[in-house]
């Protein structure tokens, strides 16, 4: 199994993730994210996109893979990368369904997500991570090599495969429904 629990109570976690992996996680659970995962932001997905529709393959495989939305600075010298804080997934929206039809099976950004997106997670058994804004200076240390694999055109939008290590997040969106943001309000009208 790719996803434990630390003694510290946060989940660790291996990617390519499968289907039990995603299952064992609920809204809340913080994680570390360790293994391979893909940038792609709004320029990236529109090129992805068509070719999901026309049935075509993908430049990178994402069966049980996680995409992060990042647009990542240029990396100083000696580091692997520069910057890389997440960006607002909603405007991923629209390209996340067909994504997560095709064996996707994390995303990682801020904000909220659409229904479509929420209802997707669960019939394909997927999971929305938020990690922390304004923070791309320190996350870019759980990076270990970051290179381009497709796009190299669109610059910080291109699709890198990056290396992470213990990349710190928190579950936002499961695939049995539960929702941070929704759960939090609540819990907090509560008090």
């Amino acid at each position: 199994m790719a996803v434990t629990t630390a003694a510290d109570g946060i989940k660790d976690i291996t990617t390519p993730l499968s289907d039990a992996d995603v299952e064992s996680l609920e809204a809340g659970d913080r994680v570390r994210i360790s293994g391979v995962i893909y940038t792609g932001r709004d320029a990236a997905h529109a090129r992805l996109f068509p070719l999901l529709e026309k049935g075509e393959t993908l430049p990178v495989d994402i069966k049980g893979a996680i995409v992060y939305y990042t647009g990542p600075t240029p990396p100083r010298p000696g580091d692997a990368i520069g910057a890389a804080g997440p960006t607002t997934a909603s405007r991923m929206d629209k390209f996340t369904p067909a994504l997560l039809a095709a064996g996707l099976k994390g995303t990682i950004g801020k904000g909220y997500r659409g229904q479509p997106v929420k209802d997707a997670l669960k019939q394909y058994k997927a999971v929305y991570f938020g990690s922390i804004g304004g923070a791309g200076a320190v996350l870019s240390g759980f990076i270990k090599k970051a290179e381009i694999v497709a796009y190299e055109d669109l610059g910080t939008e291109a699709i890198r495969r990056l290396e992470v290590e213990g990349f710190p997040a928190i579950v936002l969106n499961d695939c049995h429904g539960g929702d941070l943001y929704v759960d939090g309000q609540k819990e907090y009208a509560r008090q």
